[in-house]
């Protein structure tokens, strides 16, 4: 099998994905702007090739690095990013190499336009809510008349869609499915503050992948993984868990929100290795492989993110939440900038056991003085 990843290199963490399918007998090849003395050893060692572009925008240079590597090496039988920015450009490529083994450019309006995705989540019996988004990117919050004034002085020329705010949190059903539309692995995070205020407050991140899955949560994760005609995928299904009694639903529902048709962003996956004691970069590739996995789930518990900002004055120094919570952290430092807006600037992942623990965490390490 020949499988070329779209920059494995970034998110860093993408070269686990193609580690996982090298260790199942895969050829892999890489593209990516990145040069190849930069590139992680780890990443070398799992690449059969890789071919640099000058950039990854620049669709004629990616084209020809497709038809490189198969006039090099014979079809390629899956193509890929795992990245949502360049799920638009993946499927182009599909269509101009005859790829069929993932979306192509007419199977992207339902899950790239909110207000597209609104019809399968009816089908499904799924309650919904924001078009075209990453993120809290274009997102505005409207309270009063003076915002939308404001709003529409700076408004450009994009579609957007005015729906009543939702007072929840943001919760996710991650999964891996199968060929046949079948979860082989299920987990999902929780976001404590809003995304929106994260990103456009500038404030300190409080996420998590949760020890288990609320079953009402996965309930509804299948049913739009069916209605989705999701296959051969890993998913990010994005729900509000409602705060208070609202016309969409009642205090404790869930609504949907928005699906993406690849990974959990940035570090969240290795978070769902750490919360699961399992390898989900693995499951991912055995899926792609065998179109099932038999990589076993450990002890479950809580794994935890507290992003910091960089210029914010925290009661306790790094130093001192190293003193406290050693035995717990299980990765810390700078994150990438790309990655900053959403995940605060520094961060520290713990494994935790209980909720109370998982506030106590939260409480003393992102306090300010």
């Amino acid at each position: 099998m020949n499988f070329l990843y779209i920059s494995p290199n970034f998110p860093e963490n993408h070269w686990l994905f193609c580690r996982g399918l090298r260790n199942d007998g895969v050829n892999v090849f890489g593209v990516g702007d990145c040069p190849y003395d930069y590139l992680l050893p780890e990443l070398k060692e799992t690449l059969n090739e890789y071919y640099k572009v000058s950039s990854l925008e620049n669709y004629d240079e990616v084209y020809r690095a497709v038809a490189f590597f198969i006039h090099k090496y014979g079809r390629i039988d899956y193509l890929e990013s795992n990245n949502e920015y360049w799920l638009e450009r993946d499927a182009a490529l599909r269509k101009d190499f005859n790829i069929t083994t993932g979306f192509l450019p007419e199977d992207l309006a339902p899950v790239k336009f909110k207000s597209r995705m609104k019809d399968n989540y009816n089908r499904a019996g799924i309650p919904v809510k924001p078009d075209n988004g990453v993120g809290a990117i274009g997102t505005f919050r409207i309270d009063c008349e003076a915002d939308l004034d404001a709003f529409f002085a700076k408004k450009d020329d994009r579609s957007y869609i005015m729906e009543e705010f939702i007072d929840g949190r943001v919760v996710s059903y991650d999964a891996i499915i199968n060929g046949k539309g079948e979860p082989i692995f299920e987990a999902g995070n929780l976001t404590i503050d809003s995304i929106m205020d994260i990103v456009n407050q500038s404030l300190s991140c409080r996420t998590m992948i949760r020890d288990r899955l609320p079953e009402p949560l996965r309930e509804m994760g299948r049913a739009a993984v069916k209605a989705f005609g999701v296959k051969k995928r890993m998913v990010h299904f994005e729900f509000f868990h409602l705060n208070r009694d609202q016309r969409i639903g009642k205090a404790g529902d869930y609504a949907g929100l928005e699906v993406n048709m690849r990974p959990c962003g940035g570090i969240l996956p290795t978070m769902i290795n750490y919360a699961y004691s399992t390898d989900v970069y693995q499951i991912w590739a055995d899926m792609i492989v065998f179109d099932e996995s038999h990589k076993p789930i450990g002890e479950q518990q809580y794994c935890v993110l507290a992003g910091r900002r960089n210029g914010r004055n925290y009661v306790m120094s790094i130093d001192d939440v190293l003193r406290e919570y050693g035995h717990r952290i299980v990765e810390q430092g700078p994150v990438d900038e790309a990655l900053a807006d959403d995940m605060g600037d520094y961060l520290f992942l713990a494994v935790l056991r209980t909720w109370d623990d998982v506030l106590d965490f939260f409480n003393r390490v992102l306090e300010e003085r």
